[in-house]
């Protein structure tokens, strides 16, 4: 049945999720399968337990209104923590359009700069929005020989419907942008004040930094 309550953005909470958010974790992924369907894209397929051990390692962010799933990123270091990826970032169809999925990747951005200072961050998108966002933040557009020589993080992309063209272009590019943020490049933060200083109190009392 649809949910026809009219969200706000205000009641929504962006946060780094924890061992206790695991219940949400199916519908995390539900909601990125229709979403990749609905584009008419792929996805790097991603089991329970993976997700869920992002939450337990304090390297996931959760969107929640009350108790009502909102939205979900999550983050991942590769080449010996050389490089981070943001990843996996969804928005619930029900709050769409109220400015969640910035604040998500603002947490997941200001996550990865204080836990890994010195790693390149970059991310593979299809999407315009997230594309917009990284853009904002710093992030420029890169072929994939500039990202992470990792096989573990090119595994991941096996699950993807466009798996057999990036494998064809022999890993130099596919459907999506390759776009990277390199710290050396790029100083300060440019996110908002208080969620650096929300993560770096949410890290702090997980034990994390």
């Amino acid at each position: 049945m649809a949910d026809n309550t009219k969200h706000t953005g205000e009641e929504v909470k962006v946060l780094i999720a924890d061992a206790s958010h695991e219940p949400y974790v199916d519908t995390i992924l539900e909601t990125i399968r229709i979403a990749a369907r609905k584009r008419g894209t792929g996805i790097a397929e991603r089991t329970h337990e993976y997700v869920a051990t992002k939450m337990r390692e304090g390297k996931a962010v959760l969107a929640l209104a009350g108790t009502t799933f909102a939205g979900f990123s999550y983050i991942e270091t590769w080449g010996n923590k050389h490089y981070v990826t943001t990843s996996g970032l969804i928005v619930h169809p029900d709050f769409q359009g109220l400015g969640v999925a910035k604040r998500i990747k603002d947490f997941t951005f200001t996550l990865a700069r204080i836990r890994w200072p010195e790693a390149k961050i970059f991310s593979l998108t299809s999407g315009d929005a997230v594309m917009k966002m990284n853009t904002d933040l710093g992030y420029v557009p890169v072929s994939f020989n500039q990202l992470t020589d990792d096989e573990a993080f090119w595994a991941g992309c096996r699950g993807c419907t466009n798996h057999d063209i990036l494998v064809a272009k022999q890993r130099r590019f596919c459907i999506c942008t390759g776009m990277l943020y390199d710290p050396l490049k790029h100083h300060g933060e440019p996110t908002p004040a208080e969620v650096f200083q929300q993560v770096m109190k949410t890290l702090t009392e997980r034990g994390l930094i």
